[in-house]
């Protein structure tokens, strides 16, 4: 490096940007001793998953019980009353044991027995209490309950608790409520009733998903970094990208996409490949804003890339009922679609700068990456193939982490030891923690909808609302050109998108994707939405939330490893990642391009997405200000507004789209610069 802001930062720097900007991480320093005890929990609760998974046959509640009872105690263990968890181990005060306030233990202890306390019972004895608690039973939920929120708050932060609790409020004061949101109300005995004592709240769908599938898959990718694949990925990034101008922008887009293969969390992905690719942007001229918002862009695109996706795919087989490897077609083209802007933002800027490609010497040779590493990706090949002959995911999940543990061992490169496989799966366990208790608060918020009905009373008050705005612009020239009801349409689009980015600049991608599915889904069937088309929506538009600001959690990562301004990182980020925020409209007015939605055809599948790649190079060009020379404003404009006729789905409309692009490609074309004007600006 030739300056201290371009030092590549140590594995302990960038561990504590990972917990300052993700709560998730940012676990309490123990005792040797009772560190030693915690992680042979972690380790038993991976096993005790791997099991239960691929050979047990446990009952679905004692499953989900026990799944949560590991969640909580743990997360007591391991998260601080506060964020900042820098506990002096050495001199432990009179209540702690080994850094572990003595009222934490107590905590842990409760949580574990209020969750397992239901699942124990004979299940005739639930059935028979389900709408007639006992006191005892209305206790051990109220327990279970506070615990919980309190779980969440610690582990991932404020916000979904307090949303929970505003729901609680709204259960029991219903009769309180204005308009349409106006219901019976419920008792607390109801309430607990319902949350505790059934499968519609904290034992409800969210758990059950996590304790079956996301736990492994989450296993899987931890196991998968280990034995090599995470490097190698990287490596063959630079191996196909990094000659480029700009190389090591498109470097991070590679090596970002083929992580996302493996890990669905954005700000792990930011930290895991930024630690390379962000040192190398700024070295070849990149400026250290854009050399951050490159990468958490790229990051995010984690959480909507096959097969893992993160835990909203998951939650999406059990909502629709659809299989795997649906979920993953109809993923596939709208995540190339985003690495796809990108690229072209990328692009544009390097030519725009003038910048060069990583040197022969900066790149690895490719027939040594996959001499060292090619036996990592096979894993990878048994999960997918697998989910792809319609295997149920956490069958596919079980095999893919034994062949990661039988390439382990056999991998002369990376070898996996027994320690090894002791620290990966104590490390697996640990990254569940969080999404896990987010998971049983995101139940008491599902159970609360379920119990009132409130999610197809919002859905009415969103297209009443829509309905309404699109009455009187179908009013206005040349806007009465459409009816009110694709004005209806438009408009609740752009309700639920706000309203996704919004909740998801507090909470984790899933819990916002639960919440808010819940609303939309009614609203959007309400308006001949499909489905599969509606839940797609709904998740894009809430990881969007991580490059949004003001609360852009993976750019301010990108950002900390940048050196850079976090507000203009994120605000950077946004717009290198325009294609995410568009293409959900494009897959709601075209669903081919999600392959299996209804009415698919080839044909409208290629006229989709060629318009869509048009209309995202076209908005590429506008943002960045370049094509073949620099546009000038006027110009800028012109294309931006051009590029909205190729992404709305249609021939014609792509055909008016070709002609008004036309004049700025004449343009473009007659300011091209000569070689020697050329061969000036790439030095």
């Amino acid at each position: 490096m030739t300056s201290d802001t371009q030092r590549e930062l140590t594995a302990e720097e960038l561990a504590e940007i990972e917990r300052k900007f993700d709560p998730e991480t940012a676990f309490r320093a123990t005792g040797p001793g009772l560190g030693s005890i915690i992680a042979a929990v972690l380790v038993a609760m991976s096993v005790y998953h791997f099991y239960a998974s691929g050979f047990g046959l446990i009952r679905e509640l004692l499953h989900r019980g026990i799944h949560l009872s590991f969640v909580l105690g743990l997360v007591y263990l391991l998260f601080g009353w506060r964020s900042d968890t820098s506990t002096d181990v050495a001199a432990p005060a009179w209540y702690r044991v080994q850094g572990v306030p003595l009222l934490d233990i107590i905590f842990a202890v409760l949580a574990v027995g209020a969750a397992l306390y239901l699942p124990l019972l004979p299940p005739t004895i639930v059935a028979e209490r389900v709408g007639n608690p006992s006191q005892f039973d209305v206790f051990m939920g109220t327990a279970l309950l506070l615990l919980t929120l309190e779980a969440t708050r610690r582990s991932v932060g404020p916000t979904l608790p307090i949303i929970a609790l505003l729901f609680i409020i709204f259960a029991i004061f219903g009769p309180l409520m204005p308009g349409a949101l106006k219901h019976g109300g419920a008792s607390w005995l109801g309430l607990i009733n319902h949350l505790y004592m059934t499968n519609q709240g904290i034992y409800g769908v969210a758990i059950g998903v996590m304790a079956q599938y996301v736990f492994l898959f989450i296993l899987f990718g931890v196991l998968a970094t280990r034995i090599g694949l995470g490097q190698l990925f990287i490596d063959l990034a630079m191996v196909i990208a990094g000659r480029y101008s700009g190389g090591p922008a498109k470097v991070a887009i590679f090596s970002s996409a083929f992580m996302g293969t493996i890990s669905g969390s954005s700000i792990a992905n930011t930290v895991t490949t930024g630690a390379l690719t962000i040192p190398a942007m700024k070295r070849v001229g990149y400026p250290a804003h854009f050399s951050g918002a490159v990468e958490a862009t790229a990051s995010t695109g984690g959480q909507i890339t096959p097969p893992i996706l993160g835990a909203a795919a998951f939650i999406m087989v059990e909502y629709l009922e659809i299989p795997l490897r649906d979920v993953l077609a109809a993923a596939l083209f709208p995540a190339l679609l985003h690495y796809f802007g990108i690229f072209i933002m990328v692009h544009l800027e390097a030519r725009k700068l003038g910048l060069r490609g990583l040197r022969t010497e900066e790149l690895p040779k490719a027939a040594l990456v996959l001499k060292q590493h090619w036996l990592s990706i096979i894993p990878l090949g048994i999960l997918v193939y697998l989910i792809l002959s319609g295997k149920t995911p956490d069958y596919a999940a079980v095999y893919g982490i034994i062949a990661c543990v039988v390439v382990g061992f056999l991998n002369p490169v990376n070898r996996l030891t027994l320690t090894d496989l002791w620290n990966a799966l104590a490390a697996g366990a640990k990254n569940t923690l969080a999404v896990g208790a987010a998971a049983a608060t995101v139940g008491v918020v599902v159970g609360v909808v379920t119990l009132t009905g409130v999610g197809f009373r919002l859905g009415y008050v969103v297209v009443q609302t829509a309905t309404d705005i699109g009455a009187f612009l179908s009013t206005l020239w040349p806007l009465s050109y459409f009816a009110i009801e694709q004005w209806a349409l438009f408009v609740s689009l752009i309700l639920i998108a706000i309203s996704c980015i919004v909740m998801g600049a507090g909470i984790p991608t899933t819990a916002t994707y639960i919440i808010l599915v819940a609303v939309a889904a009614p609203a959007l069937a309400q308006l001949q939405v499909q489905p599969l088309v509606a839940h797609f929506f709904v998740f894009y538009y809430g990881v969007l939330a991580d490059i949004t600001p003001p609360v852009a959690l993976a750019a301010y990562a990108a950002a900390g490893i940048a050196g850079s301004n976090p507000f203009k990182t994120g605000n950077t980020a946004f717009r290198l990642g325009i294609a995410k925020a568009l293409v959900p409209f494009v897959f709601v007015y075209s669903p081919a391009l999600l392959l299996v939605a209804d009415g698919f055809t080839w044909g409208a599948f290629a006229i989709t997405l060629t318009g869509a790649m048009l209309g995202i190079a076209s908005l590429g060009v506008a943002f960045s200000g370049f094509l073949i020379a620099p546009l000038k404003r006027w110009e800028r404009w012109w294309v931006a507004l051009a590029s909205f006729l190729f992404i709305a789905p249609g021939m014609i409309t792509m055909g008016i789209g070709l002609i008004a692009m036309a004049p700025i490609m004449v343009l473009q074309l007659s300011r091209k610069p000569g070689p020697a004007q050329d061969a000036r600006r790439s030095h």
